[in-house]
């Protein structure tokens, strides 16, 4: 038997006694490779579990256990009860979710709430990406304003200082970003304009906007605008306050589409023009969707920072739902239970920005998909 067959030989007896590879998945193997793949990280793993092991089960008993839940006897069950006292929630959640709304008239602002959070859920799903949703975002557009706004179909007049809440927070946020997109792809072009008068008011636009506070934005467009029109053309103040979001928006946001222009290969631009397409025809059909996938993740986030951003607008004398809970609490039998008020707020937030950003990565792997190699 020649050396060549006896390696042979050898190679395939240690094959047949080698044990089968154990597949890489499972809870033992995402602990092994996420907490403990290092000293420092099972320290740190350690650490976290003593933590939690010291901490939960008190967090249990305060907000579950021992927790006051029904408000039927007023505030007596809380003082009671050395737990939570979630009766409050219970007691103002009207006034927390729908602000100086007519109290009669909560249910068209749950009609609200409904209207934007199904038309959200419907948008999500790229099947329904066609001409028809926007008809469908316009219809809801019309819908929302007659309900919030009432004096018509026998619906009574509410004015836009009344408006308040959950309603008035997603309003802010719906406007600002979906009137802030289209002006944050024209200040990115802009700034990429070849023309330099338009080249320097985008410019000017992005970093005055960029170099101040939110808070200062919303003071310009509530108490000094206002100074430099007639009286009779002053807007509504949700109408400043909204306009001021949605610069602030537009601003940062613009300067995210000018970082995802420019990731686009300089071959892309020089096909599209080799092809005789016009400007806006190559701009709308190759740059810019490529723009969109880039630059998704940190729009995303922005997107995200919008919706927390509304909390600002109560400087300003608006209730949202941040603003209208501060007033609820004003009640001096539920202001010591405030904790529990503002972490119903703190849930609200977190599901609404958690959600955005799941689906956030979830379309960016959709559409990173045919970029795989």
């Amino acid at each position: 038997m020649t050396s060549h067959h006896l390696i042979s030989n050898a190679q395939t007896g240690a094959s047949a006694a080698r044990p089968a590879p154990v597949a890489a998945s499972g809870l033992v193997h995402w602990a092994r490779h996420n907490l403990f793949d290092g000293i420092h990280n099972t320290i740190f793993t350690l650490l976290c579990c003593a933590l939690l092991i010291a901490t939960v089960p008190d967090l249990f008993r305060w907000a579950i256990w021992d927790a006051a839940w029904t408000s039927a006897n007023g505030a007596d069950a809380c003082k009671a009860t050395t737990g939570a006292c979630w009766a409050v929630v219970q007691e103002k959640y009207r006034l927390m979710l729908f602000g100086t709304y007519p109290y009669e008239q909560h249910w068209r602002g749950a009609l609200v709430v409904l209207i934007l959070g199904g038309m959200s859920i419907v948008s999500g799903f790229r099947i329904f990406w066609t001409k028809w949703l926007l008809v469908a975002w316009g219809g809801a557009w019309v819908a929302i304003f007659v309900l919030q706004l009432g004096g018509v179909f026998g619906l009574v007049s509410t004015p836009t200082h009344l408006w308040g809440g959950l309603p008035l927070t997603l309003l802010i946020f719906f406007g600002t970003v979906i009137g802030g997109l289209p002006v944050a792809i024209l200040l990115a072009l802009g700034r990429q304009s070849n023309l330099p008068i338009i080249k320097a008011l985008c410019i000017g636009f992005v970093e005055m906007v960029r170099g101040v506070p939110l808070v200062t934005v919303l003071f310009m467009a509530a108490l000094i605008f206002p100074l430099f029109v007639p009286e009779s053309m002053t807007p509504d103040k949700f109408v400043r306050a909204l306009i001021g979001m949605l610069m602030f928006f537009a601003a940062y946001a613009a300067d995210i589409f000018r970082g995802g222009l420019q990731a686009i290969p300089r071959g892309q631009y020089e096909a599209a023009e080799a092809l005789g397409l016009p400007y806006w025809q190559k701009t709308t059909r190759i740059i810019l969707p490529q723009t969109l996938r880039i630059v998704l993740p940190a729009l995303m986030n922005d997107i995200i920072r919008a919706f927390k951003n509304t909390t600002f607008i109560a400087i300003i004398g608006l209730f949202d739902i941040l603003g209208a809970t501060k007033s609820a609490l004003e009640d001096p039998i539920w202001v010591s239970y405030g904790t529990e008020a503002y972490l119903f707020v703190i849930a609200l937030y977190f599901v609404v920005c958690f959600s955005m950003s799941k689906y956030s990565v979830s379309l960016e792997r959709d559409l990173n998909k045919g970029n795989v190699r």
